[in-house]
């Protein structure tokens, strides 16, 4: 499953393929067109409660992704229809956070990768 993992805020891509927005909130101060996006699945975002529980603490990142991950678990149909798009041509998912190495999108890809179909 070709998946990149990309913040939204940096210029779109022709290798991007599929451009899927997997936060819950909408980025601050990106204009629809700038975004470039063709999915915003919210769903596949984490919850307000762990989003904030998280706060983008690298701290907390070993905990954000072990709660995370339960709560996908439950948002199997979701992820079919991500893991559906993925098969079909490359998928670029992207993420609003300034930290590129600690993010809901980055623990996404992981988890596809590690939780195939």
């Amino acid at each position: 499953m070709p998946l990149k993992v990309k913040r939204v805020y940096d210029p779109p891509a022709p290798d991007d393929g599929l451009r899927v927005l997997v936060d819950r909130l909408w980025p601050r101060g990106l204009t629809r067109e700038a975004a470039a996006l063709d999915q915003w699945l919210k769903a596949c975002a984490p919850s307000d409660a762990l989003r904030r529980w998280y706060g983008h603490d690298r701290a907390k990142w070993d905990e954000f992704r072990s709660r995370y991950f339960a709560e996908l678990r439950g948002k199997e149909g979701e992820l079919g229809l991500l893991r559906a798009l993925a098969e079909k041509q490359p998928v670029t998912l992207l993420y609003g956070a300034a930290d590129t190495g600690c993010n809901n999108a980055v623990a996404l890809a992981e988890y596809l990768h590690a939780q195939p179909r």
